[in-house]
């Protein structure tokens, strides 16, 4: 999954790989503190979108590269900021429907990944995929 943040006057978007089983300890406890839930919670709301969580990632990984940023300076407008999954992802999510799935929801479910996979990062081509298989970004 990919965090994507693009301002108001950005011309290309800035992309960070998102794992949180990647994210450093310290990150992660900063994580549960400023928003008030345990990682693994964290984890499904910002996919969820929850906006503190959201903001929380943005800030983490904006620190990152701009280590003296400061969390209430990080605001954002809702369209700036989104979370799209690779076509890994969007593959894993598409086995799994086969097996769980049937009839029209599952040809309906089909077709949503098939079309998102169209337009999604591939982990291989940009040069991230070196964490071996793909897994969803819900950390246990």
């Amino acid at each position: 999954m990919y965090l994507i943040y693009q301002p108001e006057g950005q011309d290309e978007p800035t992309r960070w790989k998102y794992n949180p089983r990647r994210l450093m300890a310290v990150e992660r406890e900063d994580l549960e503190r400023r928003t008030s839930r345990n990682f693994s919670t964290f984890t499904t709301d910002v996919v969820q979108g929850n906006a503190l969580c959201r903001r929380a990632l943005l800030f983490t990984y904006l620190r990152r590269d701009h280590p003296k940023v400061k969390f209430e300076d990080v605001d954002f407008t809702w369209d700036e900021v989104k979370l799209a999954y690779s076509q890994q992802e969007l593959h894993l999510m598409r086995e799994d429907a086969l097996e769980t799935l049937h009839g029209d929801q599952l040809a309906a479910a089909l077709a949503s990944f098939d079309k998102a996979m169209e337009t999604a990062y591939d982990e291989d081509e940009v040069g991230e995929g070196g964490e071996g298989k793909a897994q969803l970004p819900i950390a246990d």
